[in-house]
């Protein structure tokens, strides 16, 4: 008997046969219209679901599977998912910490050169028979500060990397100091933002993060400070960072998220002090590999009667 499972997410090539060959019956509902409208012969046998933070699944959602079961989360994030409404019908919920923490790391670099060198601009003017005419001065990110809000298994590895490869003071803020932390502990995002010139945002999404980075935070960062963001997009106020970069209160921001993603407010669209990507700091071939083997381990383990590898944290 095969084990009817709803993927809220496009699988990359290979995986779907995979999860068939493991006994699972795969369906499909990428969008909201798709999710809001389940064929009700497949919604009374779905006993799982393939989800990620960002889209979650509502308590109302859990209400119209009465045989759901379990809910896996390809990656760490799992804001979105009713875990309260999940937990009073007896479904488990699982994520996927560290699964992606390597790639997230690069791609946060790579986002720090590129808004520092001007990457995105000088191809472009390369592109444009513009050699000559472009060749700025522009900053170095060697000795800079990198303040990290979050300093997580992913806000750890930015930090490693930024201070062994760049030679970069590094500080963080998190709810409470971590014990034996190489790096200066701030007790408020303010207080870390005013001291960086780089603010990274590496903490989960949720209620408890929403707009953290918000006009106070971006005016103590400065006019020669940078926002990094490859946590969430709802962690920052989108409005306030709109008028800091048009004004040029802060040197400039890059992005791997957006609040309201994939949709991007028009106004980002025509700043030349932001680089934007689509949300795919998580994404690598061992990253989508990670995550998949994660999931899978999870499902067996849950079917087979066993404890599951990763459950959400209570």
């Amino acid at each position: 008997m095969t084990i009817a499972l709803l993927s809220h997410i496009e699988l990359d090539a290979g995986y779907p046969e995979r999860f068939e060959a493991a006994g699972y019956s795969l369906h499909f509902a990428t969008t909201p219209e798709q999710r809001a409208n389940i064929d009700p012969d497949i919604a009374r046998t779905l006993r799982a679901i393939l989800t990620i933070g960002t889209i979650g699944v509502s308590a109302a959602e859990i209400a119209a599977l009465p045989a759901l079961e379990i809910i896996c989360a390809q990656g760490v994030g799992f804001e979105h998912i009713d875990v309260a409404a999940a937990k009073q019908r007896g479904i488990l919920v699982t994520h996927g910490p560290g699964t992606n923490s390597s790639s997230v790391a690069d791609h946060t670099l790579a986002l720090v050169l590129a808004i520092t060198r001007r990457i995105p601009q000088f191809d472009a003017a390369v592109r444009a028979g513009e050699w000559k005419k472009t060749r700025w001065n522009v900053d170095g990110m060697a000795g800079k500060r990198l303040g990290i809000i979050g300093l997580g298994n992913i806000g750890a590895l930015i930090a490693r990397r930024a201070a062994g490869g760049f030679d970069m003071d590094v500080g963080y803020h998190n709810r409470r100091a971590q014990e034996n932390s190489p790096y200066q502990y701030f007790p408020g995002v303010t207080e870390l933002a005013a001291w960086a010139d780089y603010l990274v945002v590496a903490t989960p999404g949720g209620a408890h993060t929403t707009r953290l980075v918000n006009a106070q935070v971006l005016q103590a960062l400065g006019e020669n400070g940078y926002l990094i963001n490859i946590s969430r997009g709802s962690v920052v106020d989108s409005d306030a960072l709109i008028a800091s970069l048009q004004r040029r209160e802060i040197a400039g921001a890059a992005l791997d998220v957006v609040d309201g993603e994939p949709k991007v407010p028009a106004e980002m669209l025509t700043l030349d002090n932001l680089v934007l990507t689509p949300h795919v700091a998580g994404r690598s071939p061992e990253s989508v590999e990670n995550m998949m083997t994660l999931v899978q381990s999870n499902l067996d383990a849950f079917f087979s009667g066993q404890p599951v590898v990763t459950p959400v944290p209570e």
